[in-house]
């Protein structure tokens, strides 16, 4: 489905991040991942990917830094040719009611998931436009669309990430480019691993259970290939039910 497409992967050495990338490999794509900090997950991703006889390079980024995403961004570009592929997937959380949260975890958070993004899409928008294709996916969350106490800071960024692919989607659907959003409710993944109410969680969800990394590369998967090429500026829920 994606051979000979190169893709970019935010977030890509662990979770949904890695599965994602493996999807995209197992269907012929070159992947490049950016990681912030985890060399050992990068490294095990990145053999993965190799194993599988396509092109992966991993590369340490934080996306919180406009200089470091535009070195890196330049970086990709210059070892793999050209970029059909973009997922910004990358994204942390600081979970605190709004009195205990400190300002810092509020705009570290934000600056990660949102700004990440922004700067991730701002190196590649000029590749998209030149070649007149390309697939933009941001992965969102059920919580940016209905929130979530104590999350304001995630929330927050996950609702701007909606209103950024839609304003991307309107700027480049004329140049035959897709930007998308996936909004995953809970999935199995070491940032959902220590909750310590995931019993109780899956009670509020019609499936019964935690979604799974691979659950979402799927999605991604049918979002970067041209099975989708009449779909842009859609925010597709992938949750069990969580947010209907």
């Amino acid at each position: 489905m994606l051979k000979g497409k190169t893709a970019v992967v935010t977030g890509g050495s662990r979770g949904i991040g890695a599965a994602i990338c493996k999807k995209f490999a197992e269907n012929g794509a070159d992947v490049a991942l950016l990681f912030a900090g985890n060399t050992q997950k990068a490294e095990e991703t990145k053999a993965a990917l190799l194993a599988m006889g396509v092109k992966a390079e991993a590369y340490q980024c934080n996306v919180a830094d406009a200089e470091q995403v535009a070195e890196v961004c330049k970086q990709i570009l210059a070892d793999f040719g050209s970029v059909d592929i973009l997922v910004n997937n990358a994204g942390i959380t600081k979970d605190k009611l709004v009195p205990m949260m400190k300002v810092p975890d509020f705009d570290s958070v934000v600056d990660t998931n949102l700004k990440g993004a922004f700067y991730m899409i701002k190196q590649f928008y000029p590749v998209f436009m030149k070649k007149r294709s390309g697939k933009i996916i941001n992965i969102s969350s059920v919580s940016g669309l209905m929130g979530n106490p104590g999350q304001t800071n995630y929330s927050a960024s996950k609702a701007g990430l909606v209103g950024l692919t839609k304003s991307v989607a309107k700027e480049l659907a004329a140049r035959n480019v897709c930007c998308n959003a996936i909004a995953p409710g809970f999935v199995a993944t070491d940032m959902t691993e220590n909750l310590s109410e995931g019993n109780k969680l899956k009670d509020f969800i019609p499936m019964k259970r935690f979604g799974t990394p691979e659950d979402i590369a799927k999605l991604a998967l049918f979002l970067a290939s041209d099975q989708s090429d009449y779909i842009t500026g859609e925010v597709i829920r992938i949750d069990g039910g969580l947010a209907m």
